[in-house]
């Protein structure tokens, strides 16, 4: 399973973070848990096709977790969708799209089916497949907001080939029997039976994704052993009141909900826009548990590597800002060779007092940054300087940490 963060602000969006939502890819199918303004484009932006989305699971009806919810089904039905799409979510959910549909005119001709839990559900499996569930708990919030877990189902043990060959085992269709837990009698009459040979059942990979809500009981018990726990962290400690008033989480509730379930890595997101700088979260929760991460927009998280066959490649290394940290050499002084045991100053040149910045013009499309002094030499400031533009910022910026192979 791969975990790509869509958005990971809250309530508004920032210059840099977007609406809430989460894409889990699995054996090429997409689960996106939440939809909210411009999810659509953060799926082309991070390479997924919106086709491949199967089933959306929706947290809560707050317009940030729900908004962008609308304009996918209407690019999905632009596409000639004909997939079954699940929609999972509070009850009321079927209704607001009915009612979004008809006053925009849109006729959805794909078929949608509908999974509402009632406010008052205590614990659902609200989808099952041959591999897989989904169940989801009620959290707590100032209303009715869901968690949901994707837990993959028990895998088959390995198979022992040396005492396969020893017990005189050589087709394909008797190790596929083996694996599936059943005994194969060989032409000579023996048995050979699936314990002896197959190692024991494999646990599953899980995810768990937790928003809107105070430190509970639930949410917990949902994350328990999982492999990755997606919490929100939407305040620091210094405002846990406020957290609790508007029904959040500070880092520190997430890092403890993590440490008590014994998940294997936690990942925060849904930051207040008030903080432009989300390490401070991620020290706070790092202090209570140490395997946690910072969520970032369209960077994957493997939940194993090994199993997704290099279908994503970095072609970067990424290197962790604490391990960079701790490897980083100390700088040595060499003591300059004209003075003996001394250092050499570093001089630094006097800006001249004639010296003008100038605006860019908006035909290089840098407006509002500045460029290169003009330093004038013959007092005539009516001359106009060339300048050299710097280089513009791309619309939506991508993480500096990475620069990944889509799927």
């Amino acid at each position: 399973m791969i975990v790509i963060p869509l958005g990971v602000s809250s309530a508004t969006p920032t210059a840099v973070r977007h609406m809430p939502s989460v894409a889990l890819w699995r054996d090429g199918n997409v689960y996106l848990f939440d939809c909210g303004e411009n999810a659509q484009m953060r799926l082309l932006q991070a390479g997924i096709k919106r086709s491949k989305v199967d089933t959306i699971f929706i947290s809560h009806m707050d317009g940030d977790h729900v908004f962008g919810l609308f304009g996918l089904l209407s690019t999905l039905q632009l596409q000639r969708r004909n997939k079954e799409l699940t929609i999972v979510g509070p009850q009321g959910i079927k209704e607001m799209i009915d009612a979004v549909m008809k006053a925009t005119g849109l006729e959805i001709e794909f078929q949608i089916k509908y999974n509402e839990l009632k406010d008052d559900m205590t614990h659902e499996v609200v989808l099952e497949d041959e591999d897989f569930y989904v169940e989801a708990r009620p959290m707590k919030h100032t209303r009715f907001c869901i968690g949901y877990r994707l837990q993959e189902k028990d895998k088959p043990g390995k198979v022992d080939a040396e005492k396969a060959k020893e017990a005189g085992i050589t087709e394909d269709e008797h190790f596929k029997a083996l694996k599936a837990g059943n005994d194969v009698t060989l032409e000579d009459g023996s048995v050979v039976h699936s314990a002896d040979i197959v190692g024991d059942p494999r646990p599953g990979e899980s995810f768990v994704y937790i928003t809107d809500t105070e430190f509970c009981e639930n949410a917990v018990r949902l994350s328990e052993n999982a492999t990755i726990l997606y919490h929100e962290a939407t305040f620091g400690e210094p405002l846990k009141e406020k957290a609790e008033d508007t029904g959040h989480s500070s880092a520190q509730d997430a890092a403890i909900v993590a440490k008590t379930a014994k998940v294997d890595r936690l990942v925060i997101g849904h930051f207040s826009a008030r903080y432009s700088n989300q390490f401070l979260l991620l020290k706070e929760a790092r202090g209570v548990f140490e395997k946690t991460w910072l969520a970032y927009e369209l960077r994957p998280i493997f939940t194993n590597p090994a199993q997704e066959k290099d279908i994503v490649s970095p072609r970067v290394e990424i290197i962790d800002l604490k391990e960079k940290k701790a490897q980083k050499p100390r700088k040595t002084f060499k003591p300059a060779g004209n003075r003996k045991g001394g250092f050499k100053k570093k001089r630094f040149k006097r800006k001249p007092e004639n010296a003008r910045y100038y605006r860019a013009d908006s035909d290089n499309n840098q407006r509002g940054r500045y460029n290169r002094p003009y330093r004038s030499t013959d007092g005539d400031r009516s001359k106009s300087s060339p300048h050299r533009p710097s280089k513009p910022l791309p619309i939506t910026p991508r993480t500096p940490f990475d620069d990944f192979d889509r799927f």
